[in-house]
């Protein structure tokens, strides 16, 4: 019995010693204001979150603190930050004008992209058009195709690093609200939609960019979404998904046309976002409201954390 129970105890500490004690614990973010949008890691364990002021911060694997990490400068461009995802020693950013602020003539959103292990400024990749865009959120393919979200414009881009502009992959009413995106282990391309509280397959009928050769099927819900916003591939046709309204995180398992709805996470308070870790997710809580609530603006939001939890 003895050495059974020996044998259980060394198990469980080998189990947690898996993702360090202080990985398991939620993250303060070191800003006042932040109200961070998106959230990213890398392979060493590194996560990175946006802000609405600009700043992009950084917490080291291990650490209970997101510190300032790349500032918004006249070389780099960054004004209000949403999608961020890190990617084989880089850093795509979502680059609005100032989120809540008055409109600027001429002013357009950008995919910026940053060196991972310095933070150095690489370049950016402006969105085309005249009409309201937000870039929102960052997928790439597994065939290193690199898409964006628009959510105000309905619309899909994609960035071409030889080219200074994005391209219109997608373009529709149906699209107008599309928020996170993310690709399967077979390269099928699915998003969400914040308005709608939808998710939908995108149907490329051939490798030509352009709305006429794209189509969208929208997948049966096991149960209701509330504001569906980051969304990350996880294996297979399992993808974690953030619920900004809904206060939660889920996993999300498609099958053909339909999708099983997991709570993982609840309790958040507007959560736009979810990266993991290991067995160990992350959310962050961007207390949207108090940008938007009359009752809310203009008072102290408190502290803002990223919230760690353990993955099923």
């Amino acid at each position: 019995m003895k050495n059974r129970l020996l044998a259980t105890a060394i198990a469980l500490l080998a189990a947690s010693a898996a993702v360090p004690a202080a990985a398991q614990s939620d993250i303060r973010v070191n800003g006042s204001r932040v109200h961070p949008e998106s959230i990213t890691s890398d392979a060493a364990g590194n996560l990175y979150t946006g802000s609405v002021p600009g700043t992009i911060y950084r917490v080291t694997a291990g650490s209970t603190t997101a510190e300032p990490w790349i500032a918004p400068s006249a070389e780099n461009g960054l004004r209000s930050v949403f999608g961020v995802l890190a990617h084989e020693g880089l850093l795509w950013v979502c680059d609005n004008p100032p989120f809540g602020g008055s409109p600027q003539p001429g002013a357009r959103p950008a995919v910026r992209l940053f060196d991972l292990d310095t933070g150095r400024f690489r370049a950016a990749f402006t969105f085309p058009g005249e009409s309201p865009a937000i870039c929102n959120d960052i997928a790439i393919s597994p065939d290193n195709g690199i898409y964006a979200t628009d959510t105000s414009g309905g619309r899909i881009l994609v960035v071409v690093p030889s080219l200074p502009q994005a391209l219109v992959f997608a373009s529709s009413p149906d699209l107008v609200g599309i928020d996170g995106i993310a690709f399967a282990q077979d390269g099928t391309m699915y998003i969400n939609n914040v308005r709608a509280n939808t998710m939908q397959r995108v149907n490329q009928r051939d490798s030509r960019y352009g709305p006429e050769y794209v189509g969208l099927t929208t997948l049966t819900l096991s149960e209701p979404v509330s504001g569906p916003d980051g969304l990350r591939h996880v294996s297979g046709n399992r993808f974690l998904q953030a619920e900004g309204t809904g206060g939660r995180v889920t996993y999300v398992d498609i099958d053909g046309d339909t999708a099983k709805i997991t709570p993982v996470k609840t309790g958040l308070e507007s959560s736009p976002a979810v990266t993991r870790v290991g067995n160990v997710g992350y959310a962050t809580e961007g207390k949207i409201n108090y940008l938007f609530d009359p009752a809310l603006r203009g008072q102290d939001p408190g502290v803002f954390m990223i919230r760690a939890f353990p993955l099923p």
